[in-house]
């Protein structure tokens, strides 16, 4: 390997791979990051259950103080979507994107998840997102939503759950089908109405907002709320693990072992796309966790000395 090849491609700037980038470079390694620009951090309007800011912090502020901290180290971060990812029979992984093929000794998947999103036209969507109004994560901002009414867009186990969730923060909580009757087991029918929890047919549209409230459009006639969250999925960027071979769980997820190595010699992935748990600070973790194990799985292959 020549001394253009890197000691660690990253590949996603979230929570995640920022983390590790920060690590990595205070390894005094070389590496590179490729962000798409897509972090669903960066979306979050306010985060307030990160440990360190009491008063919250906004999600691009939180993405940017990362990235100036992994640069002041060394890191250097580009924009730009990696395409295609190979692995070489006795070589390094040759990762292909706008700037041309880089070559690197390991590569550390961060490419987390894209929420599905509901029906509804895309500026109305991200101006709700901005506000408040819609909301995709309970775990981290259910606390907001204390009292208030709340909607989930949803069907089957996962809409359930997820309105089963929010009932603790809520007494006034709607279930709606996102298209046509809701899909639901009588087992289920049970918890929600034991719960108190209102279920509506679809198909829903969220038609309208304004500046406290959000309405949303449904077989049964309008209904306003205070937040909606959509319980609708999403979609794992698992593309370039499968193309170099790495094994991935019945729900479409990266396979690690504990230290966030996959089935692939010299390939690692920390972050939603090994467990889509919507947490910056699970993310970060498992940032740290791959990023150690990377420099010390390099340093079995060659010493690294200073």
């Amino acid at each position: 390997m020549d001394d253009k090849t890197l000691d660690c491609l990253v590949i996603g700037g979230g929570p995640a791979g920022l983390t590790a980038a920060i690590y990595l470079s205070r390894y005094h390694l070389s590496i590179l990051v490729v962000d798409g620009g897509k972090s669903r951090a960066a979306t979050i309007p306010c985060t307030h259950n990160h440990a360190g800011y009491p008063d919250g912090i906004a999600g691009t502020e939180l993405v940017e103080r990362m990235r100036e901290q992994a640069r002041r180290y060394g890191a250097r971060i580009e924009s730009g979507q990696v395409t295609r990812l190979d692995v070489g029979d006795d070589g390094p992984f040759t990762a292909e994107w706008g700037s041309g093929p880089v070559h690197a000794r390991t590569v550390l998947l961060a490419t987390g998840v894209t929420n599905r999103r509901p029906p509804m036209d895309e500026a109305l969507h991200d101006d709700a997102l901005a506000r408040g109004l819609i909301r995709y994560c309970p775990i981290c901002d259910g606390y907001e939503v204390t009292d208030k009414k709340v909607g989930v867009i949803g069907s089957g186990k996962g809409g359930v759950n997820e309105a089963i969730f929010l009932r603790g923060y809520t007494a006034d909580v709607t279930l709606i089908a996102p298209d046509k009757a809701l899909n639901v087991s009588e087992g289920d029918r049970v918890r929600l109405d034991e719960a108190g929890i209102t279920c509506v047919d679809g198909p829903a549209e969220a038609v309208a907002i304004s500046e406290n409230c959000i309405t949303v459009d449904t077989a049964e006639g309008h209904f306003t709320f205070d937040s909606v969250y959509p319980a609708l999925g999403s979609n794992v960027h698992n593309q370039l693990a499968e193309q170099a071979g790495a094994k991935l769980s019945g729900d479409a997820c990266v396979i690690v072992d504990s230290h966030m190595r996959t089935s692939v010699p010299g390939l690692y992935a920390a972050g939603d796309v090994v467990l889509g748990l919507d947490q910056i600070s699970n993310a970060m973790g498992q940032g740290g966790v791959a990023s150690t194990t990377i420099r010390n799985d390099l340093a079995k292959e060659r010493p690294i000395r200073r």
